[in-house]
């Protein structure tokens, strides 16, 4: 797994989205290519930007309960796995644009490096190492850039 706060592995990520075109077709799933972008974009759009709602209360206990293993674990993600409600784009996105933006996230992310994270709240996990930080954004990046042959 990349280690997103390590620039030579921003660097690669980064190479691996310029490969992609807005033509690029998935392997899999429903998602074009610029809503791929966006939907991973929204994984930093959470930490970053603040236009999502928190979930609260009992909802966010089940979140953690049942889905924070999965996303901040080391175990791969399935192909065409479901994914929280905040996390589907369904509208046509500007392809340069969400690539833009993906570049600018990962860069600050690798800029702010692994202690800026160190115990960092999540809008749904609570407080994470930044070993967990990083696996969530890494292991979600490389599942949607694999699907799309890069």
């Amino acid at each position: 797994m990349k280690n997103l706060f390590d620039k030579r592995d921003v660097d690669n990520t980064i190479e691996r989205i310029n490969a992609l075109t807005s033509d690029t077709q998935g392997q899999w799933g429903r998602m074009s290519v610029d809503q791929m972008l966006a939907h991973c974009n929204v994984a930093y759009e959470m930490v970053y930007d603040n236009v999502h709602p928190k979930p609260t209360g009992l909802k966010k206990f089940f979140i953690k309960l049942l889905a924070k293993n999965a996303v901040v674990g080391p175990k791969p993600y399935p192909k065409n796995g479901r994914t929280a409600p905040q996390f589907i784009v369904s509208d046509k996105r500007d392809f340069a644009k969400e690539k833009e933006r993906m570049i600018d996230y990962l860069h600050k992310t690798q800029e702010l490096g692994a202690d800026h994270f160190e115990g960092k709240e999540s809008n749904s996990f609570g407080s994470l190492t930044s070993q967990e930080w990083n696996v969530m954004f890494s292991k979600h990046l490389d599942h949607h850039l694999t699907q799309f042959g890069v």
